[in-house]
């Protein structure tokens, strides 16, 4: 089978199961090591290569034409975050968002929390809450094309 013809059913149905829910998780860079790692034993199956033969994992991704999987989640999470944004205040999502508990936390770090990890995300996006608003521009600013494959290694 021709490698962009792997690419493509790569993108089609494994990356949406690596990704599945991954909307909602208040993902933690562990998370995202564990991700990345099973993306890339997948990736370098599907090329025939081995860590041995030390390829590098953006040569690997550039002849599939796939972009790292970290990134398509970040898409999903603001994309997902634009949804809830758009919906009326009393939308339960809306509620959730803005929900603040009473009393103290406990000690030690606080737990990573999905409206930070939003929050980390718009500010490397570049966004704000003002573009939520205005559906076409906020879907160009969190978009993260795949790149085009750019030699034909089949």
């Amino acid at each position: 089978m021709p490698v962009k013809l792997k690419g493509l059913v790569y993108k089609s149905m494994i990356r949406p199961v690596l990704k599945y829910g991954s909307e909602t998780w208040a993902i933690t860079q562990k998370n995202v090591h564990t991700i990345q790692v099973a993306e890339m034993k997948m990736l370098r199956w599907m090329c025939g290569v081995t860590r041995l033969d030390k390829i590098r994992n953006e040569f690997v991704r550039g002849s599939l034409g796939v972009r790292d999987i970290a990134d398509k989640m970040q898409e999903s999470r603001l994309r997902w975050y634009g949804h809830i944004r758009r919906r009326p205040p009393d939308y339960v999502g809306n509620l959730a968002l803005h929900l603040s508990l009473p009393g103290r936390r406990s000690r030690g770090r606080p737990k990573t929390r999905w409206k930070d990890v939003v929050l980390k995300d718009m500010s490397e996006c570049q966004v704000s809450d003002e573009d939520v608003e205005d559906r076409a521009r906020w879907r160009k600013l969190i978009g993260k094309a795949d790149p085009t494959i750019m030699w034909d290694t089949s």
